[in-house]
């Protein structure tokens, strides 16, 4: 049997509708998960209720970067604080030591639903960065190696 190996978490990529944003140190949140709704006939001879799938939910998506000159992502988040809520796609590819693309996850109707800046001391050589959180309607896995 081949030997299979795990992708290491540290080699990313994060698109915008399809252009490539400044390099992100950090992705957290990619979650799906769905509700277990519970229910049980009166008549039912089973003295535990049945479980029915409920609707799905997605995790918010945390992006952390160095802050650098490209401002789009602080721009975004203050269209939506001023109440123009843009919504787009975001796709989180995982890449190999090569640097080839192996599981990609495609993210609908994305908005920023929180930023956080650096924290700043003078007595640290720590870099600057940035948080951006996204609420994200649907996840699908557009490829699986």
């Amino acid at each position: 049997m081949d030997r299979v190996d795990p992708y290491f978490g540290y080699n990313f990529s994060v698109e915008l509708d399809g252009m490539t944003r400044a390099g992100f140190r950090e992705c957290s949140g990619l979650e799906s998960s769905q509700n277990a709704a519970e229910y049980r006939e009166g008549m039912d001879a089973n003295l535990a209720p049945r479980k029915i799938p409920g609707l799905n939910s997605y995790g918010d998506i945390t992006l952390s970067r160095g802050v650098t000159n490209d401002s789009k992502l602080w721009e975004w988040r203050q269209r939506v604080m001023k109440g123009t809520v843009e919504r787009h796609n975001v796709s989180i590819t995982l890449l190999d030591q090569q640097g080839g693309p192996r599981v990609t996850w495609n993210l609908f109707e994305c908005w920023p639903k929180s930023w956080s800046g650096p924290s700043l001391n003078a007595t640290s050589d720590e870099i600057a960065v940035e948080q951006l959180t996204l609420a994200c309607e649907r996840i699908e896995v557009d490829q699986w190696s």
